[in-house]
Order: C-alpha cells, then sequence, then structure tokens
C-alpha cells in the first residue's frame, strides 16, 4: 500500500476575476518546474482541502488546485448565478491559460469527474492525461438513486436525518422540494436543509462510516456552498443538452491515456455508471478497489489514485 505523501504548503495562492461577478481561489504546489496537473473537487461545491496536495509526488508535479465558483475560499460564496458546468469549464481554460500552462493532466473524482470529461470532451488538445475516480455522470438514474430511492435501502438510519426537513407531501420529487428550501430567503430554512443534504452525503461517502467526516460536512459554512451548489446543479440537470452527453462524446477523448478508479461499494456513485463509462470507453484502463466506497482517503482507492498520479508523473 502506497502512503500519502508528507503534507506540502503551496508556493502560490492568489485569486482569478472570471467573470464581473466570481473570483476563484487557486493554488501551486509541489515543483513549479514539474508536469502541470489540475484537481478538480468535488460537489459541486466541495472546495479543496489541503491533504489533496498528498496524493502527488511534491517533486515530480506542479499541483494547480482551485475552489470553483462559490465555494471553498472563491468568492461570493454559495453564490448560484453565472454557476453553471459550462462556466466552470470556461474556468478552468481561463485559469490555465493565466498560469501560462499549454497542456495538463485532469484529475477529478465524484462531482470531479463528470466536469473532468465535461472538460476534456470540450478541450482535448489541452489534456494529456485524465485520472478519474467515483464516477458520476449526472444522469436522472444517478441522482434518483442517492437523493430519491436506492440508497435509503442501504442507509435507512441516515436517510431517516435526510428526509425530516421535507413534509411528507413533498417527498415524491425531494430535489425540488430540497431546491425550495435552499433558495430561501429564510436563513434558518436554509441551514436547516444545507446542513441535511450535506451530512446525507457525509454519512455514505466510506465503507465504514466516519463520524469525523459527519462532521465536517455538517458544518454551517461547508453545507451552505454544497447543498446550494450541488441542489442548483441538479435541478438544472448538469446543464448538459442530453441526458448521456458524457457518454455519446467519448470520442472525442478516446486516444487521451486515462484511468478510472471506482470502490465496488460505492453507494454515493454506484460503480454502474463507471461500469458504462468503461464499456463506451475500453482504452482507459479500469480499476475497481473490492473493499470501498466512495471516499478517496479510503485506504484501496487513496492507493490506487497514488498509484495512477506516479504512472502519469513517469508517462
Amino acid at each position: 500500500m502506497r502512503e500519502l505523501y508528507p503534507l506540502i504548503q503551496p508556493y502560490r495562492e492568489d485569486y482569478l476575476q472570471v467573470s464581473d461577478l466570481h473570483s476563484i481561489h487557486f493554488e501551486e504546489s509541489g515543483n513549479p518546474q514539474g508536469k502541470p496537473i489540475v484537481l478538480l473537487h468535488g460537489g459541486p461545491g466541495g472546495g479543496c482541502p489541503p491533504f489533496y496536495r498528498q496524493y502527488f509526488h511534491p517533486e515530480k508535479w506542479r499541483l494547480v488546485m482551485f475552489d470553483q465558483r462559490g465555494c471553498g475560499q472563491s468568492q461570493p460564496h454559495a453564490e448560484l448565478r453565472e454557476n453553471t458546468t459550462w462556466d466552470l469549464v470556461s474556468d478552468i481554460e481561463k485559469l490555465r491559460e493565466h498560469l501560462g500552462i499549454e497542456k495538463w493532466v485532469v484529475f477529478g473524482g465524484s462531482w470531479g469527474s463528470t466536469l473532468s470529461l465535461a472538460y476534456s470532451q470540450s478541450h482535448p488538445s489541452r489534456c494529456t492525461g485524465l485520472i478519474l475516480r467515483g464516477i458520476f455522470m449526472l444522469r436522472e438514474k444517478e441522482l434518483s438513486w442517492f437523493y430519491q430511492e436506492g440508497a435509503s435501502y442501504i442507509f435507512p438510519d441516515a436517510w431517516e436525518e435526510y428526509i425530516k426537513p421535507i413534509p411528507v407531501a413533498e417527498r415524491e420529487d425531494m430535489i425540488t422540494a430540497y431546491y425550495k428550501r435552499l433558495t430561501s430567503p429564510n436563513l434558518q430554512i436554509q441551514l436547516e436543509a444545507a446542513r441535511a443534504w450535506s451530512i446525507w452525503e457525509g454519512s455514505t461517502s466510506k465503507l465504514f462510516v466516519d463520524p469525523e467526516l459527519k462532521q465536517k460536512f455538517g458544518d454551517d459554512e461547508f453545507a451552505a456552498a454544497f447543498a446550494r451548489i450541488e441542489c442548483h446543479y441538479f435541478i438544472n440537470k448538469g446543464f448538459f443538452e442530453q441526458e448521456n452527453q458524457l457518454l455519446l462524446n467519448v470520442d472525442r477523448i478516446r486516444h487521451i491515456p486515462a484511468i478510472i478508479v471506482q470502490g465496488r461499494y460505492d453507494v454515493v456513485c454506484p460503480m454502474i455508471s463507471a461500469w458504462e463509462l468503461h464499456q463506451a470507453w475500453t482504452e482507459a484502463e479500469f480499476i475497481v478497489i473490492p473493499d470501498a466506497g466512495h471516499s478517496m482517503s479510503e485506504p484501496g482507492i487513496s492507493n490506487a489514485l497514488i498509484a495512477a498520479t506516479d504512472k502519469f508523473a513517469d508517462f
């Protein structure tokens, strides 16, 4: 098993104004002369915690991380206006150009895998490789499984807490019911819904429930951005033109070296999505972790991701 690399500090932190409204926080760490790689975090709305740096050899990689619109240290916080998949794809390109990087490897898990696919299919000439984890393509069956019915059969105790803020009469469409509350002018209603939504994901992300992760997801500031932005994207179907857009456009990235890492018992992003991507994109290396759920910090997934970044560093 590979251990995480030691936690390093960024050698550069700054903000990039990407629109009249939004400014995104970014950082660079590792080796300024190393191979460029950009990390696309999950959520949407999750932000980049410092431990993400530990998945990359500090002497080989020039690691770029940024908080997507409305979350982490980016401003304004929890903002839904001018916040779409294609705004984020544009931000990635603006950041690449701002940093003077011609091409880079793209690393993304969960929603980060969604955004990685959307970005690479829009700008394939800028991608030298893809490392994807916990595949999520923001399709109706994926949203229904986790937010309406499916995961509830595995985590009924956590599900009971998730549905509490929603009256029984509105539970036939949980995403719509949550969106109503997460965009309420009443901040108390917003926060109650945000914490329940966020803790549901924190409760189900690992094969073995992690109380510390639940606590992090229940933090008011984190939950407000995470829940509001996620629900905003989900009610808008990811702003995609069609249901299977990312699968249908695989031909655009078929030539790009790629590794897909998937936990067998991922409840948040069930393996069927990774499997369907694998079937459509047989050229990509497909790794199933037999004893893991969704979180990148689970031992088997962590090991596979570090192996992947080490492999691509020398590719």
